[in-house]
């Protein structure tokens, strides 16, 4: 790590497909924050088995994602990429912090509750206890800060309790993390349902970043303004929250405030303003998307970059692990 440089850590799931959201809300920070920050970024598939996954299905997921989160700007010279079931200590240390986490800490975290009324037919132990998982995820790496969108916050403040404790106990042995939450960009709602968060969940307002151009198109043609009778382009999030979602997007992309897309489209309407949102997600994918298949084409080198992201990992992986397993008494191997 560059001297006085804070280390973030984050992960994304290789469960679904990068969207808008998952773009505007937190890749694209990431590539932002390699210039100014020691990054930390994974494939967290350990974390993606707490639900029934087709096993070809999961791998080809897994490396899709590797290939997009290059495509979209993650520089494996500047950060540490790599997947999570590759980095053995992930699972080494969740064993331990398991042991260091409170039943009744688990109980609270509000996605186990949300999951388990999703998948009631496989509530399992990694399902409760996948958020110590995600503390050693971020231990390991003597994290600083960890980016995270507002629903995940209770999963920092779990880690830091964990942290807090093994500390109490054994001395200094983990950097306590903080959330880092970015300003800009950090909530997309969905074109259909915008008082929805955008998500795979509701397909038909979620744009992913490998669709087709066409179909882009179509999902911004189809998005829900509003009833009113003025159909004028104006930001009210409380009475106007489809127009209010597609200027969110467009000032995401464009970098321009909502008082200049007003004065871009006065008297324009609805019409004309959806298919210029729509044409801009569209650019903004289309080099991103062109990479990806570009990358997916030569697997051996996306092995390559894979394998030595994870060697670069386990290094410093392995530095707290021992000395975690040493603290609780294990004999050096």
């Amino acid at each position: 790590m560059e001297e006085n440089r804070k280390r973030i850590f984050s992960g994304i799931q290789p469960s679904g497909k990068i969207h808008l959201g998952n773009y505007l809300g937190a890749v694209r920070n990431w590539v932002a924050l390699q210039d100014s920050y020691d990054c930390i970024y994974c494939v967290v598939d350990e974390h993606a088995i707490t639900v029934r996954q087709d096993p070809a299905e999961l791998r080809h997921k897994t490396l899709e994602l590797f290939a997009q989160l290059i495509a979209c700007g993650i520089d494996p010279e500047k950060s540490t990429l790599f997947i999570q079931s590759h980095v053995p200590q992930h699972a080494e240390i969740a064993w331990i912090l398991n042991c260091y986490t409170m039943f009744g800490e688990l109980s609270r975290m509000t996605q186990f509750k949300e999951k388990s009324a999703r998948h009631a037919d496989n509530v399992n132990a990694g399902l409760f206890t996948y958020p110590t998982l995600m503390a050693g995820d971020i231990l390991l790496y003597q994290t600083d800060l960890v980016p995270v969108g507002e629903d995940q916050k209770q999963h920092v403040e779990l880690t830091r309790n964990i942290a807090q404790r093994f500390n109490y106990v054994y001395g200094d042995v983990f950097t306590m993390p903080e959330a880092y939450i970015p300003k800009v960009g950090a909530r997309v709602m969905s074109l259909n349902q915008p008082d929805s968060k955008m998500s795979k969940s509701i397909p038909d307002g979620c744009v992913y970043l490998m669709e087709k151009p066409d179909d882009i198109m179509r999902k911004f043609k189809r998005a829900i303004t509003d009833s009113d009778t003025e159909h004028c382009v104006r930001y009210d999030r409380a009475n106007k929250p489809g127009v209010a979602t597609l200027m969110d997007i467009y000032a995401a992309i464009t970098g321009k405030s909502y008082e200049e897309i007003e004065a871009e489209f006065e008297g324009k309407g609805y019409g004309a303003f959806k298919p210029m949102v729509g044409e801009a997600v569209v650019e903004l994918f289309r080099p991103v998307r062109e990479e990806t298949e570009r990358l997916l084409a030569d697997k051996a080198y996306l092995e390559t970059l894979y394998r030595a992201g994870a060697e670069k990992a386990s290094y410093m992986a392995s530095k707290t692990l021992r000395k975690v397993q040493k603290k609780v008494g294990f004999l050096a191997r």
